[in-house]
Order: C-alpha cells, then structure tokens, then sequence
C-alpha cells in the first residue's frame, strides 16, 4: 500500500468516527430538549401582564436573579437573550422571552402571556384579540429588484 491510500484510510476511519460521536450526542442533546419541553409544559401558567420593555441584552444585564445567571453555562453568558420587561400584578419582573414570539410581543400594551418559571412561552392579545405580526424588513437587494420591476412595468415578485 502506498502512503497516499494508508492516508486516505485514516482520514475515512476518523470522518467515520465524527460522524458516530456526533450522530449519539445528537440523540442525547434532542432527548434532554424534550425533557425540558415537558418541564415547561407541566409548569406553565397564563397571567395577564403589562409589557414595559423588550431588548436583546446579555444575561448579566438583564436584571434576571443571580441564581438564574450563576446557573447559565458559561458559553451562553456571553450570548443575547431576549429579555422583556412587563409588570405582573404590582411586581416588574424580567423574563426571558421565547426566540420564536419576542418579534410579536407588544411594548407598553397588555397582553396575556403562557409563562414557565422565568420563561415567556407564548403571547395573546387581552381579550383573546390575535397579536399583529410586524412584518420583516425588506432587504436591500429586493427593493432593489421591486423598484427595478416596477420601472419595467413588470409585476413584483413574492
């Protein structure tokens, strides 16, 4: 056997080995999550409260309990959550919002909230009224391509 092909070999063993390592924390990384998925549902409450504010801040910023920052891992301290600030009956509390819902969480309007612990599961507006969705902001490139359409009488693409 030559060099190149015993080279060849060992790069294919350790890829091969990777992909194992990686494909059996994947596992136990999506069995973790769907735990703590169960833990929220099991603990959540629906409160009605008044959004003060929301921002991405880092989680020693934020105004969360210490125990709460001494317990984040210390890759995710440096990281941004999303925080909000809302007053819930006669206390202001920061929580941590969802990824998934903080773009549709309203500032200085009451709202009814799914909360777990800390954590702000999901949104509602008062009354049962659907929250309105912001929409994205164009990018420069596609107003670009809509203003360039309009001009050649084309229509706009979606």
């Amino acid at each position: 056997m030559s060099t190149g092909t015993i080279i060849l070999l060992v790069v294919l063993a350790v890829l091969l080995i990777a992909v194992v390592v990686l494909y059996f924390l994947g596992r136990k990384a999506q069995k973790k999550q769907a735990e703590q998925q169960e833990q929220i549902e099991a603990m959540k409450q629906t409160v009605t409260m008044l959004i003060i504010d929301k921002k991405r801040m880092k989680i020693k910023d934020s105004g969360l309990p210490q125990a709460v920052i001494a317990q984040t891992p210390k890759l995710l301290r440096r990281s941004k959550l999303p925080i909000v600030k809302a007053k819930v009956g006669p206390q202001i509390m920061s929580l941590v919002s969802d990824e998934k819902i903080f773009d549709i969480i309203p500032v200085k309007r009451e709202v009814k909230a799914t909360v777990s612990g800390i954590y702000i599961t999901d949104v509602k507006g008062l009354h049962g009224k659907p929250l309105a969705v912001p929409q994205k902001k164009k990018s420069r490139f596609r107003q670009a391509l809509e203003r360039a359409q309009e001009k050649a009488g084309a229509k706009p693409i979606k």
